[in-house]
């Protein structure tokens, strides 16, 4: 029940997207940082990048730091009397901690999320025995051109899941250019579009990404602080409710999981728009210094919803942090070395093949609880 011909003027907002908003924000790439939530004023001027975090050095094929390393003691053994505590929980900063720098981190530690070995994601569900797969959201879940339907991380990650629960899986998408959170259950009512009856008998996995768009608006009417943070909770709560509903066992009666993912942005915390020209061409230009606070707001109430409702969120904001235009700048807190590559196309804020590539790992990852 695929949606992919849905008219310009949402294709358009799609394409804008989160360029201004998340671009001139100041949100770090990680977990809990000593930085106050709040950037202070001197940081408030529209070359201050999004808080991102310091480069790695090195470029990570799989688009995330590897996960610090954890001894476990051999199989079959006692721990004796002397072996002391079980070693703490793998947090998001720890697993982003060569991501951090000077500038604020969202902090998704304070909601005591379980986190994957790999860094991929959380790990709240044991997703087991899938029989239909459905995609929700936005463009970067539907595609877009330049890149090959063939290449999109819906299609991938579909052919993956076929793989892991079964060739005969059904699999729909009623995502949406340019879609909203409230696009879910109001609006273009993609859920409904995908469960018309509003029961499903087959154990279900719904895989999303969503978000960009809202901040945009925010960004392109310039809101207070105070109205950007109030923008930010009514576009949560869409979230919520529709995240609720959707792991309902009134509508689900034999299971149901859901896998979603953070916003990203593509000036690796730079604030340099002019840094994919199609913002420029866009007139995509100025600063929403008020809407730093909401930005960290609003991924940090992403973590939130996934703790709250027992469901997981994909790092592709961190994955994709040193993958953007200023990739090559050292002096960039999300810079990972030389190598690093572009994952984002021409419209600054779709993704590259390559990028579609790493959304389908991750939230194979993620999936596989890995």
């Amino acid at each position: 029940m695929d949606r992919e011909s849905c008219g310009t003027t949402k294709r358009a907002r799609a394409i804008l997207g989160i360029v201004t908003s998340v671009a001139v924000s100041a949100f770090a790439c990680g977990g809990a940082s000593d930085a106050p939530a709040t950037p202070p004023s001197d940081q408030g001027d529209s070359t201050t990048p999004p808080p991102g975090a310091s480069g790695s050095g090195a470029d990570d094929s799989q688009g995330a730091p590897p996960p610090p390393s954890r001894p476990s003691p051999d199989a079959g053994s006692t721990p004796g009397p002397d072996a002391g505590p079980p070693p703490a929980p793998l947090t998001a900063a720890e697993c982003f901690k060569d991501l951090t720098g000077p500038l604020p981190s969202p902090d998704y530690d304070q909601f005591k999320p379980t986190i994957a070995k790999s860094c991929a994601g959380t790990h709240h569900q044991d997703i087991t025995g899938v029989q239909k797969v459905v995609f929700l959201g936005d463009s970067v879940t539907v595609g877009t051109p330049p890149t090959a339907p063939g290449d999109f991380y819906r299609v991938r990650l579909e052919a993956k899941l076929r793989q892991k629960f079964g060739a005969a899986i059904e699999v729909a998408s009623c995502a949406n250019w340019g879609a909203r959170t409230n696009d879910l259950l109001a609006g273009d009512k993609q859920i409904e579009a995908c469960f018309p009856t509003g029961i499903e008998t087959k154990k279900t996995l719904v895989v999303m990404t969503n978000g960009g768009n809202d901040i945009h608006g925010w960004a392109r009417d310039k809101r207070s602080t105070a109205d950007a943070i109030a923008a930010a909770d009514a576009a949560l709560l869409h979230l919520k409710t529709s995240v609720e509903w959707l792991k309902s066992p009134v509508h689900f009666p034999n299971g149901s999981f859901v896998v979603f993912a953070n916003v990203y942005e593509f000036t690796d915390t730079s604030g340099d728009l002019s840094s994919c020209p199609a913002a420029t061409l866009a007139g995509m230009s100025g600063s929403w210094p008020d809407g730093k606070p909401a930005l960290v707001h609003f991924e940090e109430g992403f973590m939130k919803v996934a703790v709250q409702t027992k469901t997981d969120m994909m790092f592709l904001f961190e994955h994709f942090c040193g993958h953007g235009f200023k990739r090559n700048d050292a002096s960039l807190q999300c810079y990972r070395g030389a190598g690093a590559q572009l994952w984002f196309d021409l419209t600054c804020i779709h993704p590259t093949p390559q990028g579609h590539e790493q959304i389908a790992l991750q939230f194979e990852k993620v999936i596989d609880g890995t």
